[in-house]
């Protein structure tokens, strides 16, 4: 069993086309322990989503190694549950239909499908609305059921890319809130790739900025804050310095 739930040794990933060959990712190692909650930052074009894929086994890679509990990845699985912007929920499928979908399409019977879907339902404050179609739900909601379905296969490592990105600033925070409750409830090992500087250090762990052209790990910021976190937390000096710091480490990238 590997110290580490998940491990990146020298990724590297090209795209070719016919006239050149871009380098997109290059020599990207890093370690994320069981439990912990990580971010990744970048500006737009670094990699973050690629890098994403790649772990989630959605995208193929040109070197090296991509490690889940020592093991390398060989594309999806169900330990590994990713959470998209876009919901990717089932328009003609109910809430709790969703959640059962992913639950039936592992082997689950449907009588103890239905019960798990209602129990993650629940837990992401969504109960009331198991039987309402996604034309029938907010943005914020339905990311919560996208959350829950992907909750409910229970993957060791949840993979999130930019989930509240399209949502307006009040739902994001509330979902930034839930998340923490939902990640402290379950205990697994969360990499969020996000825009938002103050979402990484209100929710992470650890933050790895991301450099471009090629994408590299440029620098890894301690979120050394107390847990559980508030609001009021935001405003504190350390939050700040950190915000600052990690902004900072951004800005060299950003076109001029």
């Amino acid at each position: 069993m590997s110290a580490y739930k998940l491990s990146l040794q020298n990724v590297g990933k090209q795209f070719a086309s016919k006239s050149k060959t871009t380098t997109v990712l290059q020599g990207i190692t890093l370690d994320v322990a069981d439990e912990e909650f990580v971010s990744v930052v970048g500006v737009s074009g670094c990699g973050k989503s690629t890098l994403l894929a790649i772990i989630a086994g959605l995208e193929n890679f040109d070197a090296g190694q991509v490690l889940v509990d020592g093991v390398g990845i060989e594309g999806p699985g169900r330990d590994r549950g990713v959470v998209f912007q876009s919901h990717t929920l089932l328009p003609w499928l109910t809430a709790q239909q969703n959640v059962e979908f992913a639950l039936r399409a592992g082997g689950m019977r449907r009588a103890e499908a239905a019960l798990v879907a209602r129990d993650h339902l629940e837990r992401v404050k969504l109960g009331p609305f198991a039987g309402h179609y996604p034309s029938q739900l907010s943005g914020g909601m339905k990311q919560r059921v996208a959350i829950a379905r992907t909750l409910s296969y229970k993957p060791e490592v949840m993979l999130m890319d930019e989930p509240f990105g399209a949502l307006d600033a009040f739902t994001r925070v509330r979902m930034q809130e839930l998340l923490t409750q939902i990640w402290e409830d379950h205990k697994l090992t969360v990499m969020l790739v996000t825009h938002d500087v103050e979402e990484a250090v209100f929710l992470s762990d650890r933050v790895f900025v991301m450099g471009s052209n090629p994408g590299t790990i440029k620098s890894t910021f301690v979120i050394d804050l107390p847990r559980p976190r508030s609001r009021e937390l935001t405003r504190s000096a350390r939050f700040v310095a950190l915000q600052a710091d990690i902004l900072e480490s951004i800005h060299d990238d950003l076109p001029r």
